[in-house]
């Protein structure tokens, strides 16, 4: 695989959880809402959540959100039908999240990963993408069994199970058109 092919990987699939990782803010009720952050960053844009149900176990520091989960952070939505929110003492800091069902992130530049289910470790910056795990950005395409993101590293790995092994297909970018350099053109949004 060449190293354009390599890095066209990592890119598509370190992509798709960056723009909802990080350690966000979440406000919970019976919790003060964050300081907001007038930072471009990612990481320190608020996280909303829009369910069905929330249920808050205030010992625990645990929100769980249940039916037509859909959180969203900086133009990335992840949809799941549970969501489970690990946050920190105070209550106001993600830590760790997991979401199960049909799991489905669209990052604001078009990747798109699917799972059935993903798991975030923010002290980790580690994503896990688990069961029939796909990840994609037109048509370049990675799948496996489990697909593991570490963010901070710009790494990621993706095993077969048993059933399947990895597959990927990436389509060379070709940057001129008929001899003439190539004309960069603002994305089209993406298609759900």
């Amino acid at each position: 695989m060449t190293a354009r092919r390599v890095g066209a990987l990592g890119l598509l699939i370190g992509g798709v959880w960056g723009a909802l990782a990080g350690p966000a803010h979440v406000h919970v009720a019976g919790a003060q809402p964050p300081a907001k952050s007038k930072s471009a960053d990612d990481k320190n844009q608020p996280v909303t959540v829009d369910a069905d149900k929330m249920e808050r176990f205030g010992k625990e520091s645990l929100v769980v959100f249940t039916g037509n989960v859909v959180a969203r952070q900086n133009n990335s939505v992840q949809y799941a039908d549970r969501m489970e929110v690990y946050l920190d003492e105070k209550g106001d800091r993600i830590l760790r999240t997991v979401s199960t069902g049909t799991v489905k992130i669209i990052t604001r530049d078009c990747r798109t990963g699917t799972a059935r289910r993903a798991e975030y470790y923010d002290l980790e910056q580690r994503v896990v993408l688990i069961g029939n795990a796909r990840v994609w950005q037109e048509d370049n395409v990675v799948s496996g069994d489990t697909i593991t993101i570490f963010l901070a590293q710009d790494r990621s790995v993706v095993q077969g199970g048993r059933q399947e092994r990895v597959k990927a297909v990436f389509y060379p970018h070709d940057d001129k058109k008929d001899g003439q350099p190539a004309v960069k053109t603002a994305p089209a949004p993406c298609q759900n």
